[in-house]
C-alpha cells in the first residue's frame, strides 16, 4: 500500500470513529470542522468586521444515516464509490454512520428550482434581493432558487447567531420551522460586498459545496504557534480548539475537484499574521470562474450523468426532538 493509501485508510478510520460517536451520542464531536470567525475570515487588511461565525450546520447524530440514504437516491453519484477514497474504502468495513459523512450531498444533475421561503418575513425588496444573490449560481449552474409563499425548501432566519447553512440535501430532513441557512442581521443597508461574499457563499452550502479552505495545501500554509496566539487573543479559543478548528486538514480527496483555489467564494480569507510566510489566504469575496465551472459541471444546463461526486465534510451538529424528525419521501422532492 502507498504512502498516500496509508494517509487515507488512517483519516477514513478516523472519520469511522468520529461518525460512531456521533451515532452513539447523538452530537458529533468533529475534528474536521471548519468554523471561522469573520475576524479571521478577513485579512489583516480588512480586521475588525463582525465577530460572527459561518459554519456547515450538521444534522442530529441519530438523522446521518437517513440523510446519506436521502442523498444517495437523489443522487447515486454521491455514493462513497468516488476516487481514491473509494479504492481504500472498499478494505475497509465502515459503520452505517461512517458511511453517511463520507457521501457527498449534491442534489442531482436533473435542473430543479429549490423553493425559498423567510421565517422571519422582512421586506419583499431584502427577500427579492437575497434571492437574486443565491440565484448567481445559476448563471452556469442548471439549479435556481425561488420564493415561495409556502415553507420552502430553503428556509431563512436574520435572527439566529452568525452564518450559516445546512449542507446540499441534508436541508430536507430539518423540520419546517427551522432555518436551514442563517444570515444574521441582514438588511437593505447592509453592504452590498456583503451580499456578494455572504450571501452566495451560503447558498454555495445549500448546493453542498463545502469549504474550499479545508484543503491540506492551504492549512500547511498555516503557522501553528501564531495561530494558537492569534486565536487565543481574538476568540478565548484554546490549543485544543485552533487544532480542531483550524489545522486539522480534510485528506486529499478533491474537495472543489480543482487544484486549491484561494480565491474561490468557498474560501475564507486568513490573516497573514497566521502563515508561516506572512502573506494571508486571500480568500473570495464573490463567485469567481472556477467556482462557476464546477458548479455547471455538477449542475449542467443540459442534464449528465458524468458529474462528478465530491467529499462533503463534517460540521456542528444541530439538535431538535426527535419528534420533529422530518421523513423523507426522495419521489415527492421536486
Amino acid at each position: 500500500m502507498s504512502d498516500s493509501e496509508q494517509k487515507l485508510r488512517q483519516a477514513l478510520m478516523r472519520i469511522a470513529e468520529v461518525a460512531q460517536a456521533a451515532a452513539d451520542t447523538g452530537r458529533y464531536i468533529d475534528e474536521n470542522d471548519r468554523t471561522h470567525t469573520e475576524t479571521a475570515r478577513r485579512t489583516d487588511n480588512h480586521a475588525g468586521g463582525k465577530n460572527t461565525h459561518c459554519s456547515i450546520k450538521q444534522l442530529p447524530g441519530r438523522l446521518v444515516e437517513k440523510a446519506a440514504k436521502t442523498a444517495t437516491s437523489m443522487n447515486p453519484l454521491n455514493r462513497v464509490n468516488f476516487g481514491p477514497i473509494g479504492a481504500v474504502a472498499r478494505d475497509l468495513v465502515l459503520s452505517p454512520a461512517a458511511i453517511s459523512v463520507l457521501v457527498s450531498k449534491y442534489w442531482g444533475p436533473q435542473q430543479r428550482k429549490l423553493t425559498v421561503s423567510f421565517l422571519d418575513g422582512g421586506p419583499s425588496d431584502l427577500r427579492r434581493r437575497i434571492v437574486q444573490h443565491m440565484n448567481a449560481w445559476s448563471q452556469t449552474a442548471g439549479i435556481s432558487f425561488v420564493e415561495t409563499r409556502g415553507v420552502g425548501k430553503v428556509r431563512i432566519s436574520r435572527n439566529q447567531a452568525g452564518y450559516w447553512s445546512y449542507l446540499g440535501t441534508d436541508i430536507l430532513h430539518i423540520p419546517s420551522n427551522r432555518p436551514t441557512l442563517n444570515l444574521q442581521g441582514f438588511t437593505m443597508n447592509t453592504e452590498d460586498g456583503e451580499f456578494h461574499r455572504v450571501v452566495r457563499h451560503e447558498a454555495g452550502h445549500t448546493l453542498g459545496f463545502p469549504h474550499e479552505h479545508m484543503r491540506e495545501e492551504l492549512v500547511a500554509l498555516i503557522d501553528p504557534q501564531k495561530a494558537y496566539d492569534f486565536f487565543l487573543r481574538t476568540q478565548g479559543w484554546t490549543r485544543e480548539m485552533v487544532d480542531q478548528q483550524v489545522l486539522t486538514p480534510l485528506s486529499q480527496d478533491s474537495i472543489m475537484g480543482t487544484p486549491p483555489d484561494q480565491d474561490s467564494i468557498m474560501c475564507y480569507q486568513l490573516p497573514g499574521s497566521i502563515t508561516k510566510d506572512g502573506r494571508p489566504i486571500r480568500g473570495g469575496l464573490d463567485i469567481n470562474s472556477t467556482d462557476y465551472a464546477f458548479a455547471g459541471q455538477v449542475y449542467p444546463k443540459v442534464p449528465s450523468e458524468s458529474a462528478p461526486s465530491i467529499q462533503a465534510p463534517m460540521g456542528l451538529a444541530d439538535e431538535w426532538s426527535p419528534s420533529e424528525d422530518v421523513e423523507v419521501d426522495e419521489e415527492l422532492v421536486p
